[in-house]
């Protein structure tokens, strides 16, 4: 993708606070999409829907963020105003977002207009929707403000805050009932008191941490990016504007990106059955619930704990995320991910052999060191790989390999919940817990050619 010509000047390194004011908003994105992975079935469960269908609820997640982050990126690359490059589809995403959280456990309170039902998928679809307007700009400022011997810090800083995010966000419903007595159980129709305020408090951070960024992150002028990338193509076709030119860039991706997109198609099937099917597998395999409940104290109790669990997860994928740039100079970022994608499939497999809750911590470190892995590997080999004045286009085309599995998985999903294993969602938790292996060995075909180069620049 490079042509001879005037050598690109190194981008300067920065300093920690640099990357970590860089990353901050995404500690508030990712509270918000932690409380809609923890909460979101629970939600729509409260408001009608049968186990079996959620998949297909789920799936306005995958389909809004497959059609949004191409076009985000696309003309993320374009933008150039008084606001910056990135940052104004980070504030658009944070209002966006904030609404969707505040509106969608309320959505009952709306059924005079529409089935709550159908106001609750309606407010998951703008929810994810408006947290991808903010999110694949958020990574591809990461790659445009850091050279290469940075990158893999720079996205296991973002990691870091991702998770610590995660953390509160999944673990705010459970303090809420348990620590604050906020209301723990609700009619069927109506959400918890406890999930509601949680929702409340997640679009308040998610604003407040995004602007942080906004007011505290420089990106670099017009003139001054092109002085480091002297020589590049610069990735735009003549004749060429809007979708054609996005499709025209999805057909010349790097040989790197179909590689991990393989490997993103594995990981993101795992990842989606989890966050769907966790909830009714441990409610069903674990506290023995009835499939059709849920309404009773006990299936709170195991939605509530569930959510816990995923916030346990999620902080064990922030400490991992610090450790990921020094394992990846002892091996190579590929091994890496392959390290602990197997450790994420290995802890799925083992949920089914827990009885006690208390147990469920344990596989939630292994999966945690996957999630960490996943939200930080993959981008930092990505990066490597693709043109700088292409870098949000083809930010967003990957995103194709983490929405396409979720779309199949749900459309597919639920009905193999219902009529192959009997509506008993255990059995989906195996099925990604292969499937995350399958993604540990298929990374290590992956080419990634910057490796070397990145591990003796960090180490020098």
């Amino acid at each position: 993708m490079e042509k001879t010509g005037k050598a690109a000047v190194e981008k300067p390194r920065l300093s920690f606070w640099q990357i970590w004011n860089m990353s901050f908003g995404f500690l508030g994105i990712q509270f918000g999409f932690a409380l809609q992975n923890g909460n979101a079935s629970r939600i729509l469960q409260k408001f009608g829907a049968d186990v079996e269908h959620l998949s297909w609820f789920w799936l306005a997640a995958p389909l809004t963020g497959m059609i949004v982050q191409p076009i985000i990126g696309h003309y993320s690359d374009r933008t150039w105003n008084r606001l910056g490059r990135r940052r104004p589809y980070f504030l658009t995403g944070a209002i966006l977002s904030a609404l969707a959280l505040f509106l969608m456990p309320n959505s009952g309170a709306i059924a005079a207009i529409a089935p709550p039902i159908m106001v609750g998928a309606g407010m998951l679809m703008i929810m994810d929707a408006s947290f991808n307007v903010a999110m694949e700009p958020f990574r591809a400022l990461v790659a445009d403000n850091l050279p290469d011997s940075q990158r893999s810090t720079g996205f296991s800083v973002q990691t870091f805050l991702i998770g610590i995010g995660a953390v509160i966000g999944s673990w705010l419903p459970y303090a809420f009932a348990n620590w604050f007595h906020f209301g723990a159980t609700a009619p069927a129709g109506q959400v918890e008191a406890n999930v509601k305020y949680s929702f409340y408090v997640g679009g308040t951070i998610l604003l407040l941490t995004i602007l942080w960024t906004i007011f505290t992150t420089k990106e670099y002028a017009p003139e001054e990016y092109a002085k480091f990338h002297e020589g590049e193509d610069d990735g735009h076709h003549k004749h060429q504007s809007g979708l054609t030119e996005i499709i025209t860039d999805l057909r010349r991706m790097p040989k790197t990106m179909k590689q991990l997109g393989l490997v993103q198609f594995f990981s993101w099937f795992a990842l989606f059955t989890m966050w769907v099917f966790t909830t009714p597998a441990i409610a069903d395999h674990i506290y023995h619930v009835p499939l059709n409940d849920t309404s009773s104290a006990r299936y709170s109790e195991a939605g509530n704990w569930v959510s816990g669990l995923f916030g346990i997860y999620n902080g064990v994928s922030a400490l991992y995320a610090l450790l990921l740039p020094a394992i990846a100079r002892t091996t190579s970022r590929k091994m890496a991910h392959a390290f602990s994608l197997t450790m994420g499939g290995i802890s799925l497999i083992s949920i089914f052999f827990i009885q006690d809750p208390a147990w469920l911590v344990a596989p939630m470190v292994g999966i945690g060191l996957a999630w960490g892995s996943i939200l930080a590997m993959p981008y930092a080999i990505l990066s490597s790989s693709i043109p700088a004045k292409k870098m949000g286009v083809y930010m967003g085309i990957f995103n194709f390999f983490i929405t396409l599995p979720q779309i199949i998985n749900g459309i597919i999903g639920g009905p193999i919940v219902k009529h192959v294993y009997g509506g008993h969602a255990i059995y989906a938790l195996i099925i990604a817990g292969i499937f995350m292996l399958c993604a540990a060995l298929s990374v290590l075909f992956v080419q990634d050619n910057k490796d070397i180069n990145v591990k003796r620049a960090l180490s020098s």
